[in-house]
């Protein structure tokens, strides 16, 4: 998919992948943390996975979220100041997406393959906690000069880095 886009020149569509990659990896180590202070992650991926990555998340989940905020980048129009029902595209859009993505999680929910753990965490924190900021940044990143792309993915992805080096590999934590 990414050498696809990278072939078409699209690097705001691959900038918005990667954004929204970023950011659920921070999501997944920070609810490997809640696992390790509480004794319970948000969410686990107890069973139904060809190889867990973290608590939360096993090598599908992962795949699906390394090209969701490029795939649904193609949604957006291409002026970023359009407003629909007085709403900015991108904001509206984000919305859109992380409702979408909170009500197929609520089925997936239902299956062993992945437990919303605690009663009071489902379909209404997930969007508004994790798809939400997930859409916001692949979305505005979309629009951002290159400069400041590529400062938050890599600022992002050296910090997941050094949280999972830190609480994985030294600590192990997670």
């Amino acid at each position: 998919v990414y050498f696809n886009e990278a072939s078409k020149k699209n690097w705001n569509g691959i900038a918005a992948g990667l954004a929204l990659y970023m950011t659920h990896w921070f999501f997944e180590i920070l609810n490997a943390l809640i696992q390790h202070f509480s004794g319970h992650a948000l969410w686990t991926v107890p069973t139904g996975t060809s190889f867990l990555l973290l608590v939360g998340v096993g090598i599908e989940l992962s795949f699906m979220f390394s090209i969701a905020g490029l795939v649904m980048s193609k949604l957006l129009p291409a002026d970023p100041k359009l407003k629909i029902l007085g709403i900015n595209n991108r904001l509206l859009f984000a919305i859109g997406n992380a409702a979408f993505f909170s009500i197929i999680e609520i089925f997936l929910a239902t299956t062993p393959a992945f437990v919303w753990v605690y009663p009071w965490w489902g379909a209404i924190p997930v969007f508004i906690t994790v798809y939400i900021p997930f859409f916001l940044a692949a979305f505005y990143c979309y629009d951002w000069t290159r400069k400041t792309q590529m400062r938050f993915i890599g600022g992002l992805a050296a910090l997941n880095l050094i949280l999972l080096v830190v609480f994985a590999g030294i600590l192990g934590w997670i």
